[in-house]
């Protein structure tokens, strides 16, 4: 099964930060960071039902190697990413962008 694929602009800003924060550590950390990031959202078109509900609708997946978290939902054949968050932050705060 493959789906559409949406990403928020809130996730985009996410993913857009976290690429920076990890090239400023090291040249090409960054492009390694987006490499298990798209693993894990091609994982999520093939099987969008493949990780377990984390709050309300939304579900979780975690990136390979990177501390982050895949926070979206899937329904009537997209799957909508609303936030890639760094596991050590606050629940409170992606938990507040998915009410």
């Amino acid at each position: 099964m493959s789906v559409e694929l949406v990403i928020t602009a809130d996730a985009d800003r996410d993913i857009t930060e976290a690429f920076s924060w990890y090239e400023d550590q090291r040249a090409g950390l960054g492009e390694e960071f987006l490499t298990c990031l798209d693993a894990s959202l091609q994982g999520l078109k093939r099987m969008p039902e493949m990780h377990a509900v984390a709050y309300r609708t939304f579900r979780r997946a975690l990136v390979r190697r990177f501390p982050y978290a895949v926070f979206y939902e899937f329904e009537d054949e997209r799957v909508v990413v609303y936030s890639v968050f760094h596991t050590a932050q606050d629940p409170g705060k992606w938990r507040r962008r998915l009410q």
